[in-house]
């Protein structure tokens, strides 16, 4: 698989794929953009208000709606309204079920891909309904913060069930990297917690109920269930929306007097002070989606470029984060920042408890004499 710029290839047998460029990259040079195969927003995330495009993710609040939700504050007025990028007038809705969309391209493209087969029939909550019991099932074994969702799951069979060329569509999902059943059943593990593993079958059961499963009666055998739940595990990538980080950029590149310039950023400041308060790190509308080309895309402690998502929706942007040759591999950190200043240990833990790889980059393995000692256990030794 290969573009203009990248191609992919194996890597060894431990790594699989991986994304290597063709050509030189400068810092901040833009490698890629890709809209996923599928994407779906959190359902803990959905529930809780967070208003996005059923279909992109893209903000259906304004950015002043926004920020007064996530403040519990409605007395909260921003400036410079033409800096807000969502476009009430645009919002439409399926009008069977009263799923939202930002347009209606999305509309119609989720109704073409996927969401005939899901559209619940009423715009009324049918608590009974297979699929939201399936959903609530869910939502009991993964609290926030949530990392996946069997919704994702719901709309990968039903693009195969809707597609005209159903062997086509199923060949884009085997494309993802798929591990060995030992593997599989620890990332599945790993997906719902300790807590529930023991309800796997009860999940796979109720997907049976709720769907036409003739075309992909493959992926719900219990070793085949397993390993559709550590193909998203392995493979989903979260994305993040959210009007007000928007408009705080937007805002942010204004050519302003000095008065005014200080105005603001103490507003944005008091803004996400109060944010803080209320709903801590839920700042976004939040879920996650399944991306060939990212996919491949392997880790480093070192990495040299990062994911963004700068237009608001579920289009994802890989971009360069330092100086990139032709022929390098194209590495991303599946590690917060933080983590990556912790010790060789603590990440190579983090890493093989989440996602079952030992980590062999170059910063491993210039600290591989390193002591086997967590960050923490380092501060409490050095007190």
């Amino acid at each position: 698989m290969e573009g203009k710029d990248f191609f992919v290839k194996m890597v060894n047998n431990e790594k699989g794929k991986g994304l290597f460029s063709k050509r030189a990259y400068k810092e901040g040079d833009v490698i890629l953009e890709e809209k996923p195969v599928v994407s779906c927003q959190f359902s803990w995330n959905s529930d809780y208000g967070y208003l996005a495009c059923d279909h992109c993710l893209r903000p259906l609040e304004t950015a002043e709606e926004n920020a007064q939700r996530l403040a519990g504050n409605s007395n909260i007025v921003l400036p410079h309204s033409e800096c807000c990028e969502t476009n009430k007038n645009l919002t439409t809705e399926c009008p069977t079920c009263g799923v939202k969309y930002c347009s209606v391209e999305c509309q119609n493209e989720a109704f073409q891909r996927y969401h005939s087969t899901l559209c619940l029939q009423s715009r009324v909550k049918d608590e009974n309904h297979p699929l939201t019991q399936l959903n609530e099932t869910w939502k009991q074994m993964h609290y926030p913060p949530e990392t996946a969702t069997i919704m994702l799951l719901a709309r990968m069979v039903a693009m195969v069930n809707q597609a005209n060329d159903k062997q086509h569509v199923y060949s884009m999902f085997s494309q993802f990297c798929h591990r060995t059943v030992n593997d599989t059943h620890e990332i599945a593990h790993n997906l719902l917690g300790e807590k529930f593993v023991g309800q796997i079958d009860v999940l796979r059961g109720m997907m049976e109920k709720a769907l036409n499963l003739e075309y992909t009666a493959h992926w719900f055998t219990p070793d085949g269930f397993r390993s559709l739940l550590a193909l998203v595990g392995t493979n989903a990538q979260g994305i993040g929306t959210s009007a007000f980080s928007r408009w705080v950029r937007n805002v942010s590149a204004l050519d302003l007097h000095k008065d005014q310039r200080i105005y603001i950023d103490k507003l944005i400041d008091r803004i996400y002070d109060e944010m803080e308060e209320v709903v801590g790190s839920f700042l976004n509308n939040e879920g996650s989606g399944l991306y060939i080309l990212q996919s491949a895309v392997n880790h480093s402690c070192v990495p040299n470029a990062s994911v963004e998502f700068p237009y608001s929706n579920n289009t994802l942007v890989l971009r360069a984060t330092r100086d990139i040759q032709a022929e390098e591999e194209i590495c991303t950190s599946y590690l917060e920042e933080c983590e990556l200043e912790r010790s060789r240990y603590s990440r190579q833990k983090a890493l093989s408890s989440l996602y079952l790889f030992i980590c062999r980059c170059d910063k491993c393995q210039s600290q591989a004499n390193d002591p086997d000692v967590t960050s923490d256990e380092e501060v409490d030794a050095s007190s």
